[in-house]
Formats: structure tokens, sequence, C-alpha cells
């Protein structure tokens, strides 16, 4: 089939011509292909959450080629079974990725979003996931609740929203909210901590990963109790977060310890690898603010989830909506496949 039959097609007609994890060599026309390179050196632009028709999948490949991007292979693939299938354009030469940002402002307004990633981790083979907590993990900021207890909500807030964005040092912004907490009681805490919302999708996300010898820890600028309690929801290895001080049962405004910044958060994935003797590429990193920066540059893979703009402009990767399963979508194309 010529590719130029590709833009009439509706979404099940393109279904039926593309069969799920089959590669296809992309030139003038599809011709089914065994595999791709056991270590493909190039770029996997990765297009899901959307319903494609043979006029998304020609858009997808022109945009491509404006921004010097040959699509020489292609595939249809789907990661499991809660997830819709995906599109994967195979790029053979190595390069410098596309903005995320860019690559949402092309694909927001088409329905779907689209991801580039190079040596992508392997789900089948042991891995590390290090993950922000706030925003992340759970769907809102703790400090920001505990904030409204105390009734100083707006206060901390503004704080909050200066440090996620990177104009204020973390460190600094931390103990100035903190100290606005002071005489909250230690049982209002408790109550906050046995309500945590988890984010859509990050139980499944966890459960998979547990089943294929991942090892999960959190990095979190935010607070120990929390941090614990989403432990034990999600089945985490370990977590890493901030101390908060307690005196007859009420906050001192105080923290403890060795504040967990964007620098510590790196630290943490790169003593957790070494610890492990895992390959970097078998390392990920997911934060929303830019705190986690640090750490998604120092991971194989560092994915941005849910960040705003000035986030995902810097961040490796995004994920800009939806559910965080969709990080399967990076984990299992099926071009890389482990050996043996």
């Amino acid at each position: 089939m010529t590719l130029d039959c590709f833009a009439s097609l509706s979404s099940e007609q393109l279904a039926m011509q593309l069969p799920l994890g089959k590669w296809y060599h992309y030139q003038d026309a599809l011709e089914e292909q065994e595999s791709l390179p056991s270590d493909p050196q190039g770029m996997f632009s990765i297009a899901f959450s959307g319903d494609f028709s043979g006029q998304q999948l020609t858009r997808i490949v022109q945009f491509l080629a404006q921004q010097q991007f040959t699509v020489t292979a292609l595939c249809r693939y789907q990661p499991d079974p809660n997830l819709t299938p995906a599109l994967c354009f195979y790029t053979d030469t190595a390069k410098v990725g596309i903005n995320p940002l860019v690559l949402n402002e092309f694909s927001h307004p088409l329905g779907f979003q689209l991801v580039q990633v190079s040596k992508p981790p392997i789900l089948t083979k042991p891995g590390l996931l290090v993950m922000d907590m706030d925003s992340t993990a759970i769907t809102i900021e703790c400090i920001d609740e505990i904030a409204r207890l105390a009734d100083v909500y707006e206060d901390v807030a503004a704080v909050t929203a200066q440090a996620m964005a990177g104009k204020l040092d973390f460190s600094e912004s931390l103990h100035q909210r903190v100290a606005k907490l002071a005489g909250i009681e230690q049982n209002l805490i408790d109550e906050l901590k046995n309500s945590l919302p988890l984010m859509s999708g990050i139980k499944a996300l966890c459960q998979v990963l547990k089943q294929h010898n991942w090892y999960l820890a959190i990095a979190s600028g935010g607070f120990v109790p929390f941090a614990e309690q989403v432990q034990k929801q999600l089945d985490l290895d370990e977590v890493h977060a901030n101390v908060l001080e307690f005196e007859d049962n009420k906050l001192t405004g105080k923290v403890l310890g060795t504040i967990v910044d964007a620098q510590q958060k790196a630290v943490v994935l790169s003593q957790l690898q070494q610890r492990l003797n895992l390959p970097m590429q078998q390392t990920v990193a997911i934060g929303d603010g830019a705190n986690d920066l640090t750490m998604m540059a120092a991971a194989g893979l560092g994915v941005a989830v849910h960040g705003k703009p000035k986030v995902v402009a810097q961040a490796p990767a995004a994920i800009c909506q939806g559910s965080l399963l969709q990080l399967l979508y990076l984990l299992c194309i099926p071009a890389v496949k482990s050996e043996g």
C-alpha cells in the first residue's frame, strides 16, 4: 500500500492495515519487516491517547519531516489492555529531540499526545522508577492542604507556585512555608494523611512495574508522613522526603535534617541506580515541578507529568494529560526487546 493512500483511511481501516506489534519499513510504500536493530540508535516518536486515522498519521509524518526527522519505520502497538493503541515512528538517525512543548503544541489540538525518546528503557528488564509525590503520585500539594487547616492557604500557595515555577529556591521556599504552619495539631496531619488522593493510573503503573522487578521510590520535597502513606498504598520500596518537627503534638514550623530539594532528588536517583547496579538506560524519573528537572536530567528517561509549560519546555519528555499508566507507552516499544 502506498503512503498517499493512507490519508483517506478511517481509524478502523488504519487499524486493519497496521496490525498490533508489527513494524513496517516506511518509504514509497509500506513493507512489513521483522524488527528494528536490536540496539536502535535512532529516535522514537510515539503518538498516543488518540483515535488515529490515516490523515492523522500522515500529518504526524509531515510534522516530523518539517522538524528534520525522516520516518523510516512505523509500528502500531498497545502496551496494556487499559490503554488505547499508539503509533510509533522511528527515525534511524540520532539527533537532538524536538522540544516537548513544541510536540504538545502540535499534537494537543489534534486530540492526542506526542513524545520522543531515544534509547528507551525496557519494561521486561529490571529498572528503577523515582517519582515526585505532590501533584505526581498524588493529586494534591500536601503543604497547601495543611495550610488550609491553619487558614494560611493563600500565603503558602503563593510561595509554592513560585517554587514550582522555578522563581524561588526550593529550600528557602520550604522553610518559609513550613514556618507558617506552626501550631497545627498532629491529629489534623493524620486525618489528611489518611485521605490522600492518588493520581490517575499511578497504582496500575506501579503494579505493572513491580511485576517486572522494577524498584520503586519516592523522592519528594513534601513530608515523610504522607510519603510513607503513599508507600503503603503503592507498595513502594522506599521513600525520601522532608521531616517535620513536632513538639507537644503540634508542628513547630521547622524542618529537620537534609532538605530533599532538586539536587538531593538527583542524588537519590544516582545512589539507587548504583546500589541496584542498573544501567542508566533502565532508570526513569517523573515529576511535575521545576525542582524535578535535575532528577529528570540525571535519569535515563526523565518525564514531566502534568507539568507547567515552563517545566515541559525544559524536560527531556512530557506526558501532559491523562493517566500515568501512559508511561508504559515509553517502556513497551515493540522494537526494543531484551535478547536471549
